[in-house]
């Protein structure tokens, strides 16, 4: 066993050449990784870098007691990274390590929880119980956009006020730039019914011309130019949730992906086939696609 050496490289000043390449959650990630890694071998008295193959699996499968099968996959990266930054031999690829990383798969072979799908007749309901405020305008707003965009969190945060055009049928045509799946920014077009398009015109003329981010926090009935975060976005739906008076488990079901989840279905419903909705919702896996579409595959010939 490698002993715990006195000198540890820095590898967080080589995290920095990350910057511009990856995402700034990602790059949050990998140091909240590397922290966790080298904590672990700290308790352990291992050197953490360079590691040894048998520091690596140790370190997969005691995770895995606790964390989930991607959690783990993702501290396996780190440590990659780190040793790729500072130009240590990399354990990482042996076969021991990836013999560890399917123990841990095997031993939690149970299906990814699936978010509830914020359907229409729920979108409906949802924006029913908004305030009349300036927050409850810009949940409405946020509420049909997420879902008539298919968004993720993510990018429905992201959308600034000059990634709208208003087209002549009263609509907006509306590009989505960035989200995990499209790393290097090509972004998709999408397009809002002219239900949406009225409710984000009442949002714009209150929120003004001087906040950059489509979607802003609000202070005292004031918008502040500043982007939500991907939290806000959950907490308005569980809160909608609650305020229709549905049964605590279902509140518990619904996350900031549930309108994307339930448009997919929806589109299903109505008799678009899989390639439609993945261009719609920018997807790229079939499989992903197929765990939001399976709970209303009973619904389609009703």
């Amino acid at each position: 066993m490698q002993t715990l050496s006195p000198e540890v490289p820095n590898w967080r000043a080589e995290f920095r050449r990350l910057e511009g390449a990856y995402a700034p959650a990602t790059i949050r990630s990998y140091l909240g990784d590397i922290a966790a890694f080298e904590a672990w071998c700290a308790e352990e008295g291992i050197a953490p870098f360079p590691a040894e193959v048998d520091t690596v699996c140790r370190f997969i499968e005691d995770q895995g007691i606790e964390k989930a099968p991607s959690t783990v996959r993702r501290r396996l990266y780190a440590i990659r990274k780190v040793h790729r930054l500072l130009q240590m031999p990399d354990p990482t690829h042996d076969e021991e390590i990836n013999l560890s990383l399917r123990r841990v798969r095997r031993s939690k072979a149970i299906r990814p929880r699936q978010a509830k799908g914020l359907t229409r007749d729920y979108l409906d309901r949802f924006r029913a119980t908004q305030p009349e405020t300036v927050i409850g305008l810009r949940n409405r707003a946020m509420l049909s956009v997420g879902y008539e965009l298919l968004t993720r969190r993510s990018e429905l945060v992201a959308l600034r006020s000059d990634d709208l055009e208003e087209r002549g049928d009263g609509t907006f045509r509306v590009l989505i730039r960035r989200s995990k799946a499209d790393q290097f920014g090509a972004g998709r077009i999408a397009f809002t019914s002219t239900r949406t398009a009225e409710l984000l015109r009442d949002w714009l003329e209150i929120r003004g011309p001087e906040v950059d981010w489509l979607f802003c926090p609000v202070y005292q009935g004031k918008p502040i130019n500043r982007d939500l975060s991907t939290t806000t976005v959950k907490r308005v739906v569980k809160q909608a949730a609650v305020r229709a008076q549905l049964d605590a488990t279902d509140v518990a079901a619904f996350s900031g992906h549930s309108m994307r989840v339930g448009a997919a279905q929806d589109l299903l419903k109505r008799g678009f086939d899989t390639a439609a909705i993945m261009r719609a919702g920018g997807w790229k896996s079939v499989n992903v696609l197929a765990r939001y579409l399976e709970h209303a595959e009973h619904n389609v010939w009703a």
